[in-house]
């Protein structure tokens, strides 16, 4: 038997109410996609990082009706925060990587526009990943969809990691790693560019204006998709996220 299908929904404020609609995206897929029937167990997630498991209690023309049965005490949401910041990348590849860090446990995603950045984003394409992290985030059994975000300047992505205690620049051009990531502990903000890389004046800004650590992955260079998620796993594993 399978395991009950998962739906976002808006804020759930049981016990005090039972009673939870499924609407839009959500309810077109859990209608006519899954064709679940009155009565099927389902699971609600409204980012609290709370479950709730409900029953199917009626099915309408535009939206469903499930019943509460209770709260999961499950918690499959990480200990330590990790924020990734990547450069936007071109076709489906941001979608890619916003699908395999929400799997790695990583709590916010930011997106930025950068000196050699050739993809561009807008409204719709924010949108879509941030449905691509909700789905990813039902897949793999979390309680949270990270949040995607776009910055237009570069220097407002590397501002929005201030609080960071760890804030880690991989960098193709880097000689070295400034920091050892074996030996992380706290939370981490975590940049990474898009195919074009960094320019030098972007990779002295990060470290001196706004304190960010140069990390290498290497004498190879890794496809801009491969170095987020190579990143993001490299962290999770230090953390101790995937023990």
């Amino acid at each position: 038997m399978s395991a009950p299908k998962r739906f976002f929904v808006d804020k759930i404020e049981y016990p005090a109410v039972t009673e939870v609609l499924l609407e839009g995206e959500e309810f077109v897929h859990a209608k006519t996609v899954l064709r679940l029937e009155e009565g099927a167990e389902i699971v609600l997630l409204d980012n609290s990082g709370k479950e709730y498991s409900a029953i199917v209690a009626k099915i309408e023309k535009r939206r469903l009706l499930a019943h509460i049965m209770g709260v999961n005490e499950q918690n499959r949401e990480p200990n330590t925060q990790i924020y990734l910041i990547c450069g936007a990348l071109k076709g489906d590849k941001t979608e890619l990587v916003v699908q395999k860090a929400t799997e790695l446990g990583v709590v916010k995603i930011g997106v930025f526009n950068s000196e050699y950045c050739s993809a561009y984003m807008n409204e719709n394409k924010l949108e879509r990943l941030n449905k691509v992290a909700r789905e990813a985030a039902k897949q793999c059994l979390r309680q949270v969809a990270p949040q995607v975000v776009y910055f237009n300047k570069f220097e407002q992505a590397l501002s929005s990691a201030k609080d960071y205690k760890n804030k880690l620049f991989a960098c193709e051009f880097a000689t070295g790693s400034d920091v050892d990531l074996a030996n992380l502990n706290g939370d981490c903000a975590v940049v990474v560019g898009s195919e074009g890389g960094f320019s030098e004046r972007e990779f002295l800004m990060a470290k001196q204006d706004y304190n960010f650590a140069g990390i290498s992955l290497g004498k190879r260079i890794l496809r801009a998709e491969t170095a987020a998620i190579t990143m993001c796993s490299i962290v999770a594993f230090s953390l101790g996220e995937l023990k």
